[in-house]
């Protein structure tokens, strides 16, 4: 079964994502933590979700992240009017970085495409 890894601490947000990716087939692991962070990555996930505005410090989650996993897919959501903390994202090395409304709206299309590449 695929695995997607999410760094949040929104409730709301984390039952979102976990009801989308059971109608799919796919397994979610929530870190709350950059440490927690980097040991769900094995198995490796397909996919790394972070919620930007999470409290502990996703910017400096993801760079270690990166550090270790250079290859792997990271999207990440904010609000729409914090361009610096997006412009910060995308030099962190986040793949895509989007509005968190864009993020809700399309969350169904991108762990759709988790399975297809997976040829589920």
């Amino acid at each position: 079964m695929p695995r997607i890894v999410a760094y949040m601490d929104d409730l709301f947000f984390q039952m979102k994502l976990a009801e989308t990716a059971k109608h799919l087939g796919l397994e979610v692991k929530v870190a709350s933590s950059a440490e927690s962070l980097l040991q769900l990555l094995e198995p490796l996930p397909e996919l790394v979700i972070v919620d930007l505005n999470a409290r502990s410090q996703p910017l400096a989650a993801v760079q270690q992240l990166r550090n270790v996993q250079p290859h792997l897919r990271v999207i990440g959501f904010l609000s729409h009017v914090q361009t610096d903390l997006a412009q910060q994202a995308q030099s962190a090395g986040l793949d895509e970085v989007m509005p968190r409304s864009k993020f809700s709206v399309n969350l169904p299309d991108i762990l759709a495409s988790v399975v297809a590449k997976n040829g589920k």
